[in-house]
């Protein structure tokens, strides 16, 4: 058992939004770390001291790098760690059923390399009897028994990109184990970089842990669009009650309305469970309501923008729209699920002259299903006066609301940036 021991090497497959940060503490309390990725990019980026995700920053790839992070996209090299840690997407398929195609062909790139006394650890958000249903046969396959030979947990990741409260030291770390043993690894790999290890009795507990955290998330957003919508048509401002309701000091938590769900947990990790639960001939019918309210947000903004547009006697066709912030939440670079995006193709589709600005994404990105040919345009007061409406659909702190205020003819606000009625603002 070589994790419980004071000198290790870990592996983490994924340098992304999770593994990356994963790997820079690591390597921050001295153990040395072999990223792996199948994006060469990322691997010269890391090996040259460069980030590619700007809400971490060059200079903490760097110290890193420094400190013993190196990167490879060769999967051979997975025997010379001690532990490796699977940090891969999980996303849903087209008929919005768990797509496991990165986690099966990880775990299938690592098998021929895999060698006793190692451990592994999954990651990735799926359904609750993955580690147990797809890894575990695939490693015993190989002739290894797992609570012996190898060593198998589940323990999700708890990332939140971009808030300052939190890092990955301190954010507790949920793990479970197919094995007692399993999890006496997994606690002491964790508890090598993590304050606060939490141990569940099942691999199987800990993947239902991170759906569960991710389900009451969505399902309470969920709520609030609702409200928001309702409160819409009786002409009360949500957001008001919203700050009244969160001075009661017990049974309420204050969530947000927004334009829809953003971002790879809250859009895509329900889903997940509804498929399992099928099988169980079980419906999660108020899950899935929460997931198709949250889904129809786009919708109902455009009738906003319609509206709006109509009232000064525009049309949706034609008018020149800047989104303001196309990033899923504010504050970081992170493109996945951006209602955002889905706002823009809305728009384009009903003949609309769209354009963004976004410091965090300064290019329109390469999306698995999304595209537009654009950069961020710098935002001056002329060129805020320029456009027939102002879409604020990711409210970043960067942005001079004031100035956008003053200079917009029309602005639709989806994040209730502003708190007072003007005559220029819609409320979306």
């Amino acid at each position: 058992m070589l994790v419980t021991e004071n000198t290790i090497r870990v592996g983490i497959i994924g340098l992304g939004y999770v593994g990356l940060p994963l790997a820079l503490r690591f390597a921050e309390v001295g153990v040395p770390v072999l990223g792996f990725d199948i994006d060469e990019e990322k691997v010269r980026a890391i090996d040259q001291g460069r980030s590619y995700i700007k809400h971490i920053g060059d200079a903490a790839v760097e110290r890193g790098r420094r400190q013993g992070l190196s990167a490879t996209a060769d999967f051979s090299r997975a025997n010379e760690v001690d532990a490796l840690i699977i940090c891969v997407p999980t996303p849903l398929d087209q008929y919005r059923e768990p797509d496991l195609r990165f986690v099966i062909g990880t775990i299938d790139a690592l098998l021929p390399y895999i060698r006793r006394g190692q451990l592994i650890s999954l990651e990735s958000t799926t359904y609750p009897g993955t580690t147990e249903e797809e890894l575990r046969p695939r490693i015993e396959s190989r002739g290894f028994k797992v609570g012996e030979d190898v060593f198998l947990v589940f323990s999700p990741e708890r990332e939140d990109p971009g808030n300052p409260k939190f890092t990955t030291q301190t954010i507790p770390k949920v793990v479970g184990g197919c094995t007692p043993a399993c999890l006496k690894e997994g606690i002491a790999l964790y508890g090598k970089v993590i304050d606060t290890v939490v141990p569940v009795s099942s691999t199987q507990a800990a993947e239902m842990t991170k759906l569960l955290e991710n389900i009451h998330r969505a399902v309470n957003i969920g709520l609030v669009n609702e409200m928001k919508i309702i409160a819409d048509r009786m002409g009360v401002d949500i957001y008001e009650v919203i700050r009244a309701a969160a001075t009661k000091p017990f049974g309420f938590v204050p969530y947000y309305p927004g334009p829809g769900l953003g971002g790879h947990c809250i859009p895509v990790d329900p889903f997940y469970l509804t498929w399992k639960a099928r099988a169980y001939g079980l419906n999660t019918r108020f899950i899935e309501l929460a997931g198709q309210i949250n889904s129809d947000m786009p919708h109902w903004v455009m009738q906003k923008v319609s509206e709006a547009l109509n009232e000064r006697e525009r049309s949706v066709k034609g008018s020149r729209v800047l989104v303001l912030g196309i990033a899923y939440k504010k504050n970081v670079d992170d493109m996945r699920e951006s209602p955002a995006v889905v706002l823009m193709e809305q728009l384009q589709a009903k003949g609309a002259v769209v354009s963004y600005a976004d410091p965090w994404v300064p290019i329109f990105p390469k999306m698995r299903e999304h595209h537009f040919d654009l950069m961020s345009i710098e935002l001056t007061p002329e060129a805020v006066a320029s456009y027939d409406l102002v879409l604020i659909a990711t409210n970043h702190d960067a942005f001079d609301y004031s100035m956008i205020q003053t200079h917009a003819k029309l602005i639709v606000d989806t994040r209730g940036v502003y708190l007072d009625s003007m005559p220029n603002i819609v409320r979306a």
